[in-house]
């Protein structure tokens, strides 16, 4: 499977419905202070790759202006769209209603803060698009990467991925990456297996895929804590470890 390569690469059109190459999903909750310039930087590296686009600014719950900023980007911008919710959806709630609502041939989410370096963005499209695979995603536990991380993070996400990799029989170093890209024939189905609604839904996605024969790929990135996360350590990780038993016994490994 390769980018279609529309004629419509600078993106200059009035209807939002139309057909793109290349959908990136940003979850967004309070996020007014980066979410027009990280808007603009995807935009730039998605026109350099040379293919049509759209930027869906998944917002829900926030009460610092970011719906009013989405709106007004969405509103001036033909590249933008905005969804929005008055409730907080949670991540994989807000990405599959997005991923349900896009025009793309190939999905891709990112955190909203860009810790996965973009200049990887090529290589997640190439990936899908080229390369043969299904899904792409980042990688911060692969030799080649770049982490920087604190030790009890790093300490967290290594027993994390152990344990998934031990209970769920997974191939992924690195199943919590928010940098993924996805064919769109493939995602939309598995969407409505996917029960997780929140961060475990990176891997109960990727555990899905692999149960099915899905390629995918993990690339290596550079990634760095930019700020101060969302991810509450010790209350996240330990629901995580939770769900991680809960599907090993729904999918009986």
């Amino acid at each position: 499977m390769g980018v279609l390569k529309t004629q419509n690469t600078n993106n200059n059109f009035d209807n939002k419905n139309v057909q793109v190459d290349v959908t990136v999903v940003l979850p967004a909750i309070n996020e007014v202070d980066i979410i027009e310039q990280t808007a603009d930087i995807i935009s730039k590296e998605l026109k350099t790759y040379g293919c049509a686009y759209e930027i869906i600014l998944a917002e829900d719950g926030s009460t610092d202006g970011t719906d009013k900023k989405a709106a007004e980007l969405s509103e001036n911008l033909p590249y933008i769209r905005h969804i929005h919710g008055e409730k907080r959806l949670g991540r994989g709630r807000a990405l599959k209603n997005s991923f349900k609502q896009s025009n793309g041939n190939i999905l891709i989410y990112m955190d909203v803060d860009l810790a996965t370096d973009i200049k990887y963005l090529t290589q997640l499209i190439d990936a899908v698009t080229i390369e043969g695979y299904q899904l792409a995603t980042g990688s911060r536990r692969l030799s080649q990467s770049r982490a920087k991380r604190t030790f009890t993070r790093n300490t967290a996400s290594k027993v994390y991925n152990s344990m998934v990799r031990f209970f769920l029989r997974s191939n992924i170093k690195d199943h919590q990456c928010g940098f993924k890209a996805f064919q769109r024939e493939i995602i939309l189905p598995l969407l409505d297996e996917v029960e997780a609604n929140h961060w475990f839904w990176d891997t109960e996605t990727l555990i899905r895929a692999q149960r099915k024969g899905y390629k995918i790929k993990e690339i290596p990135v550079e990634w760095r804590g930019t700020r101060e996360t969302k991810v509450k350590l010790f209350r996240d990780s330990f629901d995580m470890a939770k769900q991680v038993i809960a599907l090993w016994r729904r999918l009986n490994f």
